[in-house]
């Protein structure tokens, strides 16, 4: 009787089969089903391969192997050696999921779904099934998750921030176009690829906040957070703040520089919505918040005293801050 070689009852989500032996005869029986392939596969080389239909092994329908095998062993010995890999030819789904970063170093958490089938069955088994060992659908899989992924950090690291969150049907379909050739190379067709779910750290979630309301430059975002970290360590000591979760911003942090002969505004922080406020408001300007205004420090002798009211002035001052008296 002869040999009977045939995929049998696979599972609906099943990608390849391997066929658990390697001596086959001449005259067998190669039964490949609707949506299958079999790829004679032999020390590391995929060669002949066979669509659905009832196949009698002949050294005619298996020209690329023949060849091998008569080089080897002497023409038309049997058994001769060889793997049997069966591949379905379906469209398959897959999860992928990974952590980038942005070129603006945010960190991106990314997951969501991908399409594939195999278009080259001989690529495929070369490259994925023989080249990684991966005999079996879950050890494909396996690749395929790792496969994306990395290719998906590569590509998602090529934008910023901003990009990445507002044009993100763009972005999406250049990383598609990237992926594309990165399947075709290894025998896979990506039917389709979704963002299912995209989101950063909480601190560049408020970043991308002022970016997108206000428009802001990243570097002025970048300051701000420095304003707002300089301000909670500047609360914590003694005497610095002025009420809850306010402080006197420095001068260095000011937005920017005062027009020529103006003197400088000292800046505080709300304590509801963390606005930059002049000291001297009593309201946020922003969200209407009370603010508590400071009292203004006692000026340091400069090197000039008032004729006429007495008050302390800067050594370069032409006239009395508080009573304008020519000095």
């Amino acid at each position: 009787m002869p040999q009977v070689i045939e995929w049998v009852n696979p599972q609906e989500n099943d990608i390849v089969w391997r066929y658990p032996y390697e001596d086959i005869t001449w005259g067998a029986q190669l039964i490949v089903n609707e949506m299958e392939v079999a790829v004679f596969f032999r020390d590391g080389k995929a060669y002949d391969v066979f669509g659905p239909g009832r196949h009698t092994l002949t050294t005619m329908n298996l020209p690329l192997l023949t060849s091998i095998v008569s080089r080897l062993a002497g023409f038309g010995q049997t058994p001769f050696k060889s793997r049997i890999i069966f591949v379905s030819t379906k469209q398959f789904a897959g999860k992928y999921g990974a952590k980038a970063q942005t070129t603006d170093l945010a960190p991106l958490m990314l997951h969501g779904t991908f399409w594939v089938k195999v278009e080259n069955p001989s690529v495929f088994v070369n490259e994925v099934v023989g080249g990684q060992g991966a005999y079996a659908t879950e050890n494909v899989n396996d690749f395929l998750r790792g496969f994306i992924n990395e290719r998906m950090i590569d590509e998602i690291s090529r934008y910023d921030l901003l990009t990445v969150f507002t044009r993100l049907d763009e972005t999406s379909g250049l990383v598609k176009s990237k992926l594309l050739d990165a399947f075709n190379r290894i025998g896979l067709e990506l039917v389709d690829l979704k963002f299912e779910g995209i989101d950063t750290s909480p601190e560049y979630r408020e970043r991308l906040f002022w970016l997108r309301s206000g428009g802001a430059a990243p570097s002025e975002v970048l300051r701000m957070e420095t304003v707002k970290e300089a301000a909670k360590e500047l609360g914590k000591s003694p005497g610095a703040g002025f009420g809850t979760g306010m402080v006197m911003i420095p001068p260095i942090f000011q937005q920017s520089a005062p027009a020529a002969g103006a003197p400088p505004v000292a800046l505080i922080i709300c304590p509801k919505c963390s606005a930059q406020v002049p000291s001297t408001s009593k309201f946020c300007p922003n969200c209407g918040a009370t603010l508590a205004t400071p009292s203004p420090a006692p000026m340091q002798a400069q090197g000039k005293k008032c004729p006429k009211c007495g008050s302390e002035n800067a050594a370069a001052a032409q006239f009395c801050s508080s009573c304008g008296q020519k000095l």
